[in-house]
């Protein structure tokens, strides 16, 4: 730091006049290039070095260069985790030694000094993660360092100007994420498939959809849900959910029926309770495009976890074949709900209740003592222990089913 009050004599011949460089400086590499923004990493990254490189020293060179090929949105752990062939691939001019994990792992052991990037959005969009990554950096005592930063004047200056920066990168992502989610409303409002197939169908380029075109050419077609070439799917989806809503099987069950005729209910490799879970549970059966199910952007990969219904954006219409009605749809959740409830006190009325609407008859509440509950039942009046068990849910269910 600069002073203009110094001593009244020169001192500069003093060994400890100036701060002793105790190490060399040891400069690496920060870049990013975003899978969103559809930018070419073989153009960007190069770029990035270069913008960088001015705020090295005179005759100094990049040590290592640590880069990734990722959405900015993601936090560290989360980050450098593609494989080195989709990097080398890639055909980028510029050397990997690695990715934002290894950098903050390995920078301390390699002697680095200083870690130079473009500017601070190519470490994160996020302002929570640049400021971890900054603080896990300098607590080893290498300083970050953003080459669209002014050089000199006061380290508020400096540190206002950075901070802003981080806050127009946390506002970007917002407007991204806000504009990205109404595109992919809409994508779904308009009838178009998110993700994979489910087993009954397979996946159609719509071609009478506009085609999307990203800057580098490539095209995006929309695509729509139409039934499978093996008409047998349909048949196999819509049975498999009725084993679950009328005859309230756990999948290991239906499972077992699926696996016994082969050539009734064809399926690769073989059936798996996720496979059997998941069509359940899976609305697109319902004919409507639903798109919103699962947080994908949140929680391990692979392993998102499930939005609230009350989330979830369905087309205003059908938009392609049904293997099951709504309604049939919806009492297959009841039903599911009420499996998982196990042992709970509401699970075996909530199978009662599940049957009798089926049936079409309606249940009411009559009266409630200290040990049972009094119910009617279409025209009868049915006592139930509190709480019910499983055994006496399933023999009024019997009951219901041969009166009818």
């Amino acid at each position: 730091m600069y002073t203009p009050f110094g001593a009244p004599i020169d001192l500069s011949d003093l060994p400890s006049f100036d701060r002793t460089k105790v190490s060399a400086r040891r400069s690496a590499f920060l870049g990013r290039v975003s899978t969103k923004d559809n930018q070419d990493p073989s153009l960007s990254i190069p770029r990035q070095v270069s913008h960088a490189s001015a705020r090295l020293d005179d005759g100094e060179e990049f040590v290592a260069h640590y880069w990734d090929v990722e959405s900015g949105m993601l936090p560290p752990e989360l980050r450098g985790l593609g494989t080195q062939e989709m990097y080398d691939g890639l055909a980028v001019s510029v050397q990997r030694d690695g990715g934002l994990q290894d950098l903050l792992a390995c920078a301390e052991v390699l002697g680095i000094t200083h870690v130079l990037a473009e500017s601070s959005d190519r470490v994160a969009r996020a302002m929570l993660t640049s400021l971890t990554v900054e603080h896990d950096l300098e607590a080893k005592g290498i300083e970050v360092v953003y080459a669209d930063e002014p050089v000199g004047g006061t380290e508020s200056g400096r540190l206002r100007t950075r901070r802003y920066s981080q806050v127009d990168a946390e506002i970007y992502r917002a407007v991204l994420m806000e504009k990205s989610m109404g595109g992919q409303i809409q994508h779904a409002v308009q009838g178009w498939n998110h993700g994979y197939a489910p087993y009954p169908y397979i996946r159609e380029v719509d071609e009478t959809a506009p085609r999307k075109t990203s800057r580098f050419g490539m095209e995006r077609p929309k695509q729509k849900l139409v039934p499978h070439p093996d008409s047998r799917r349909f048949d196999a989806a819509r049975e498999l959910c009725r084993l679950r809503r009328e005859e309230h099987l756990k999948a290991a069950d239906i499972i077992t029926i699926l696996e016994a005729d082969p050539e009734r209910y064809p399926i690769e490799d073989r059936w798996t309770q996720n496979r059997v879970s998941g069509l359940i549970e899976n609305p697109k059966l319902t004919g409507y495009q639903v798109y919103n199910r699962r947080a994908k952007r949140t929680g391990r990969p692979g392993l998102s976890p499930l939005n609230p219904m009350s989330e979830w954006v369905w087309s205003p219409r059908p938009v392609h074949d049904a293997v099951i009605s709504v309604e049939e749809w919806k009492t297959a959740q009841e039903v599911t709900a009420a499996m998982r409830a196990g042992a709970a006190n509401d699970g075996p009325l909530l199978r009662i209740r599940t049957a009798a609407r089926r049936l079409g008859l309606p249940v009411t509440l009559v009266s409630t003592g200290a040990t049972h509950k009094v119910y009617r039942i279409g025209d009868r009046q049915v006592v139930l222990p509190i709480p019910v068990p499983n055994g006496v849910a399933q023999q009024v269910i019997d009951d219901m089913e041969r009166q009818r």
